[in-house]
């Protein structure tokens, strides 16, 4: 059953609450297709979720390098703040990428907030505050990552499941559209991606068992272009893996939350799914349960999945694979690259799916074991009820969603590893939409926990590690200066060597870190930017640090003239 959704009325105009200039520059009119392609070249833009369409999160730029930045120090501080009342009773994050186009920065925020900044003086342009009922549902925090841009437009979804298209030069609503039904428990936290003349987005909501699915706009009019589920109907690939008796599939999760990858020479869109639904009890839906945890590889043009590979067949400690997917080559051969919350590090074919050689990366697992060959056995699980197992690593993963980098340079892969456990007892409920479907009740490890920045080789040799105390649970960014960025939990961020992992400089942001930094530069001043603001899902990741400062900045940083 399903029901109709309620509109949240009018958003406020909140730009219109402030002395700012409410104009930005028109620096998204040139943004098209050809562009978007060469993103990285443009290295003094961050135009795309990733920096570029190969999910890398690497950077050309090098003014800030191993040499010098030690000197680094802030350049300026928005305070995003916030206002009214939260929708839902989630605690937020902020969870977002930065873009940044010819000197103005998109970021988006939680609870429908989206703000554009001048990127040298971080100056407030205009801001948007979409209205989000109350009351709906959401599974893991109130957390937006980020937007898209292109031809006058900047794109981003909502927590009650609306996609919208603004005009860059002053946030008026262009269009908008909706993506899922929130009143049955979807909801939406996707940085939308911009390819060709389309814009591809994904639902949330695995934890109230909705049917997740991927959806294709048309760029100018928001009309929709195609959807695909991500959980077969019955007589479609895939739907042997799931119960016939009509049920368990319709409520299946497998949702897309987190951006995927593009290659254009294939023409396929790499999108990660989340777990199936409920996420601990397997006893409701045996089989391996395709095509949740998995990579699906998209045609662009018309939504048909081409090949896919599933990270952990028949799911039972919520290891979703939403994560990035990152593109990389070697020996001229186009490989994809995954390291997924199960603690291993994949390694596949992109042209075909095909696997090429599995790695753990992280110290403890012990929820089963997946050989090289990509054999899996699972060993500890919830299996009877109200019996409780413990299990590393736990829900939230050997990392969660935040991202890892690849440094074309050094042909490394950087990596923020958490290592905690968690107990599961599982605990049978009857599935009611809009309500919590999990399956089990979930104690993560408070202490005995430890986190590091990793670098491993394409073949999975791990080649350095930076220790910390607490699992990480922020994306990093690796740059042509031979330097690893990446935040803390406990609010410090830092500048790794590419080379060796020596810390070479840190900055107390008074906040832990759960966002994905980026870089740009303007008038040959190169800044990095991060988001500061914890909460959210940490419950899952970091509990002992649950009772830190919120916050909710974007600092940019840079050398000094």
């Amino acid at each position: 059953m399903t029901v109709e959704y309620v509109d949240a009325g009018e958003a406020i105009n909140h730009s219109a609450l402030s002395s700012m200039a409410r104009i930005a520059p028109a620096v998204t009119n040139d943004i098209d297709s050809e562009r978007l392609l060469k993103a990285r070249s443009e290295s003094q833009n961050w135009l795309t979720y990733y920096g570029a369409y190969d999910g890398q999160r690497y950077s050309l730029l090098d003014q800030i390098n191993a040499g010098n930045v030690s000197k680094l120090s802030p350049a300026w501080i928005f305070q995003a703040g916030q206002s009214g009342q939260m929708a839902a009773t989630s605690t937020y994050a902020f969870e977002a990428c930065p873009l940044v186009v010819d000197g103005v920065m998109y970021v988006t925020g939680w609870d429908g907030w989206f703000w554009a900044l001048d990127a040298v003086t971080g100056k407030e342009l205009w801001r948007y505050k979409h209205a989000v009922p109350f009351d709906v549902s959401l599974c893991c925090s109130n957390v937006n990552r980020g937007c898209a841009v292109a031809k006058g437009k900047v794109f981003f979804v909502t927590p009650n499941a609306q996609l919208l298209a603004l005009d860059a030069t002053n946030g008026d609503v262009v269009w908008q559209k909706t993506i899922g039904d929130v009143r049955a428990g979807e909801s939406a936290s996707i940085a939308p991606t911009v390819i060709k003349d389309t814009l591809i987005t994904g639902s949330a909501g695995g934890e109230f068992g909705v049917r997740g699915h991927i959806d294709c706009w048309d760029l100018e009019t928001g009309e929709q272009r195609w959807r695909t589920y991500t959980v077969p109907k019955p007589g479609e690939p895939g739907s042997e893996t799931w119960p016939d008796d009509g049920e368990a599939w319709q409520r299946g999760g497998g949702n897309h939350w987190v951006t995927g990858t593009y290659d254009p020479e294939l023409n396929l869109y790499y999108a990660g799914t989340g777990n199936p639904a409920p996420d601990f009890d397997g006893g409701v839906r045996e089989g391996d349960n395709l095509y949740t945890d998995s990579v699906v590889a998209m045609d662009v043009d018309t939504g048909e999945i081409k090949w896919h590979y599933q990270f952990t067949p028949h799911d039972l400690w919520d290891y979703d694979s939403t994560m990035e997917m990152t593109l990389f080559e070697r020996d001229g051969k186009k490989l994809l690259g995954h390291f997924d919350k199960n603690g291993y590090f994949f390694v596949l074919d992109r042209t075909n799916g095909e696997l090429q050689h599995v790695t753990p990366f992280v110290d403890r697992i012990d929820w089963g074991v997946i050989t090289r060959d990509g054999k899996v056995t699972p060993r500890k699980y919830p299996d009877k009820e109200g019996e409780p197992v413990h299990f590393y690593p736990g829900p939230a993963g050997a990392k969660e969603w935040t991202h890892a980098a690849y440094s074309q340079k050094t042909e490394l892969f950087y990596v923020p590893v958490a290592d905690v456990g968690a107990t599961a007892t599982r605990r049978r409920r009857e599935f009611k939409e809009g309500i919590p479907y999990w399956g089990a009740g979930v104690q993560v490890d408070i202490d005995n926990m430890a986190g590091s920045v990793s670098a491993f080789d394409t073949y999975g040799e791990e080649k350095w590690r930076w220790r910390i105390d607490y699992p990480m649970a922020a994306s990093v960014l690796a740059t042509a200066g031979d330097l690893v960025f990446a935040g803390t939990p406990t609010g410090e961020f830092v500048a790794l060597d590419a080379r060796t992992g020596e810390k070479l400089w840190e900055f107390q942001c008074g906040s832990g870190h759960h966002s994905s930094p980026s870089t740009y530069s303007v008038d040959g001043k190169q800044y990095v930017v991060v988001p500061v603001g914890w909460g959210g899902w940490l419950e899952g990741i970091v509990p002992g640090l649950l009772g830190q400062g919120h916050g909710s900045a974007v600092i940019a940083f840079a050398l000094p003239d």
